[in-house]
C-alpha cells in the first residue's frame, strides 16, 4: 500500500482544490523553488494521516490550517490520500477487495475534524488502526525525521532504537493491541471479584437464613401434620 495521489482542498497555501499523482511505490522526491508549497504537501500527508502534534504540520493553531486562516471565504481544509492497495502481500486486513484506500481528513472553521474512510465516515481509532495494521504509528512517527533532527535520531537511547525497530516490524501494533486486551481482562476480573464479595457477603448469608428458615418451616410442618390425626381422634 502506497500514497498514489493527493487532493488538497483549502489546506495551508492551497486555496483551490489541487490534485497532486504521479507517485512511485517506492521512493519520491518533491522539488521545487522556495515559497512554492513543498513543505505544505508534507505537512498535508501529516495532517491526513492523524497527527495531533501540531509541530509536525508547522502551526501554532488549527485555524492556521484553513487558507489565510479562513479570511477569504475558505472555511475548511480537507486533505485526502488515495492509497494504491492493489499487492496483496501489502494490503491491510479487512480491506482486500479494495484496490484503492481513501482517508480524508476535513477541519472547519471553528476546530471541528472528521474522517472519511473510503467516503464514509470513521472515528480516528479506526484510522490510527489501518494505519498500524500497516506498520505506520502515527503516535510515534519515528518514519518522520525532519530538517534538523537527524542528530537526535542519530543520538537516541537503545530502549528509543528498539522502539523505532518494532515499529518499523509492525510488533508494536500487536503489543499495544495485546495491552489493551489485558486491561479489558483485568476490567471484568475486577467486577467479577466485586461479584464474589457481593456473593459471599450479601447474597449467601441471606441464602443461608432463608434455609433455616425453611429448615424450621419444614420442621413446624411436620409436628403440624402429625399433631392433626391426634387432634381428630380426640
Amino acid at each position: 500500500m502506497y500514497i498514489k495521489t493527493i487532493v488538497l482542498d483549502g489546506f495551508k497555501t492551497y486555496a483551490k482544490r489541487t490534485e497532486i499523482s504521479g507517485f512511485d511505490s517506492q521512493f519520491n522526491a518533491i522539488t521545487g523553488l522556495n515559497g512554492s508549497g513543498k513543505s505544505n504537501i508534507l505537512d498535508a500527508i501529516c495532517f491526513a494521516l492523524g497527527m495531533s502534534e501540531l509541530q509536525y504540520i508547522r502551526v501554532h493553531s488549527q485555524q492556521e490550517l484553513i487558507y489565510k486562516k479562513g479570511q477569504t471565504g475558505v472555511t475548511k481544509a480537507s486533505v485526502t490520500l488515495i492509497f494504491d492497495n492493489s499487492d496483496p502481500a501489502q494490503c491491510p486486513a479487512g480491506f482486500e477487495q479494495f484496490r484503492e484506500i481513501t482517508v480524508t481528513r476535513m477541519i472547519v472553521i471553528g476546530g471541528k475534524t472528521k474522517y472519511l474512510l473510503n467516503g464514509v465516515n470513521a472515528p480516528i481509532n479506526k484510522i490510527k488502526d489501518l494505519f498500524s495494521s500497516v506498520q505506520l504509528n502515527i503516535q510515534k512517527p519515528h518514519f518522520l525525521v525532519q530538517q534538523g533532527r537527524i542528530t537526535k535520531v542519530l543520538n537516541m537511547k537503545a530502549i528509543e532504537i528498539l522502539e523505532m525497530v518494532e515499529e518499523a516490524a509492525g510488533t508494536s501494533y500487536f503489543e499495544r493491541k495485546k495491552k489493551e486486551s489485558e486491561k479489558k481482562l483485568a476490567a471484568k476480573d475486577a467486577k467479577l471479584a466485586d461479584i464474589d464479595i457481593t456473593i459471599n457477603q450479601d447474597v449467601a448469608p441471606k441464602l443461608e437464613k432463608l434455609r433455616e428458615e425453611k429448615g424450621q418451616y419444614m420442621e413446624f410442618k411436620k409436628v403440624s401434620d402429625d399433631f392433626q390425626p391426634l387432634c381428630s381422634s380426640g
